[in-house]
């Protein structure tokens, strides 16, 4: 990793109306509700979300994150709501940088465990989250934003220094071309997830079987 690049905690306006643009940017949205408002990132930072960034050398900022404070059940966990970097900085090793800012954020507030969602046919996000960063995703959430949005819920341990992927007991298959995913595989994964995650599983990891296919390996929960 570059030493060009920091991550800090974002603390002016002028830094919450760059990292909204930056989302805009990123993501490519246009429409005012898909907007995020800088007066919602400063609510967060003061009173016990995260609002980090990534700073270039000088003081761009070229990556962006932001979470709150969680609860389900007896649970008390910081959720990581959205991360963005910069489309010609990508695979760079910012997003470990805005990840393991977040986890400073909410060790200091107490929370040892984070939890997001992401596509479970995005091969490479799962990659990062479950086999770099040593998450678990532990729910399927089905059309959770809509119709064709599917996500994964991931928990990350945030006092555990070392990732040790356990050996597997379980796996369900994938594409790795997201392109390649239809409304028949998705109905055949839900199943897969929904039944290896009854029994307690977890997804531990994934595994790239070859050129046009990966696995997602189960193992226990800890």
């Amino acid at each position: 990793m570059s030493d060009d690049f920091r991550a800090v905690s974002l603390q002016t306006p002028e830094q919450y109306a760059e990292a909204a643009a930056l989302y805009r940017e990123v993501f490519g949205y246009q429409q005012p509700d898909h907007g995020l408002n800088p007066r919602l990132l400063a609510a967060l930072a003061g009173n016990g979300g995260s609002v980090v960034g990534v700073l270039d050398a000088s003081d761009r900022l070229v990556a962006f994150a932001y979470g709150f404070p969680g609860t389900s059940e007896s649970a008390l966990y910081h959720y990581s709501q959205s991360a963005v970097v910069a489309a010609d900085l990508q695979g760079r090793g910012l997003g470990r940088m805005l990840k393991y800012a977040q986890r400073e954020v909410a060790l200091a507030n107490g929370m040892t465990r984070m939890r997001w969602t992401y596509d479970p046919f995005q091969v490479r996000n799962a990659h990062f989250n479950l086999n770099v960063l040593g998450a678990r995703a532990r729910w399927y959430r089905p059309d959770l934003y809509g119709p064709g949005t599917d996500r994964l819920v991931v928990e990350w341990n945030l006092t555990q220094e070392k990732v040790q992927l356990p050996e597997p007991v379980a796996r369900v298959e994938i594409p790795v071309d997201r392109a390649a995913v239809s409304a028949l595989l998705v109905s055949r994964v839900r199943d897969e997830f929904a039944e290896l995650l009854a029994k307690g599983l977890v997804a531990t990891g994934i595994h790239r079987d070859d050129e046009h296919t990966a696995s997602y390996l189960f193992g226990p929960a800890e």
